[in-house]
């Protein structure tokens, strides 16, 4: 079973059909028994990342999430990805859960080309750059969903994928360990997301 946290920031309802659409025994939950009795967990996100990390924090579940991630695959997506992280620099500075090595900072103009738009967003190709059983049934330079206007950083040895947004390579999928992070949405990313959806309920 699949155990989706709900902690009141999450786009819960895309992400549960994707995965009934796949058949997948799925459980939105905000419980740590559940969270605990889940052969995997996926951490959703959407909004600012201060405030996805005080909800985070009163539901009282990063120590079972942090224990968790030990011992079962964990998969970030979009703002649940840049949790992982040890920092974000969002409007100010917040602390991580530290699951994976590296911070998260703003999408500049000057950093990918001035005439891109802020936030990226849209249809981008992910070039995969190492194997992963994530991508078992994904191909090198598949197109994937994004929407963000900040991105992962300094973490270059837990890369999976990037995907260029003008000048910049966009941390597009992490893993360290047990720990997998998408910056794009799978469940927005038709069937290539499915796809990796699929590939992850597998591990």
């Amino acid at each position: 079973m699949t155990a989706v946290l709900d902690y009141g920031v999450g786009n819960l309802f895309s992400l549960q059909s994707s995965l009934r659409v796949l058949g997948l025994e799925t459980e939105v939950t905000g419980q740590a028994e559940k969270l605990r009795a889940a052969d995997r967990i996926i951490l959703p996100g959407v909004g600012a990342f201060g405030d996805a990390r005080a909800k985070l924090d009163e539901t009282g579940l990063v120590p079972v999430l942090l224990e968790e991630a030990e011992r079962k695959p964990l998969l970030g997506i979009c703002l649940g990805m840049q949790l992982l992280f040890d920092r974000s620099f969002e409007y100010g500075e917040h602390p991580g859960l530290g699951l994976i090595p590296g911070d998260v900072a703003e999408l500049r103009e000057d950093l990918v080309d001035k005439t891109l738009k802020i936030p990226h967003m849209g249809w981008n190709r992910l070039e995969t750059a190492k194997e992963d059983p994530l991508f078992r049934y994904f191909q090198n330079g598949e197109y994937v969903y994004y929407v963000h206007s900040f991105y992962a950083r300094n973490c270059r040895e837990s890369t999976l994928g990037v995907s260029q947004y003008g000048n910049l390579a966009v941390t597009g999928v992490v893993r360290r360990g047990n720990v997998w992070g998408t910056q794009f949405h799978p469940e927005k990313s038709g069937d290539a997301g499915l796809r990796l959806l699929r590939a992850f309920a597998e591990l």
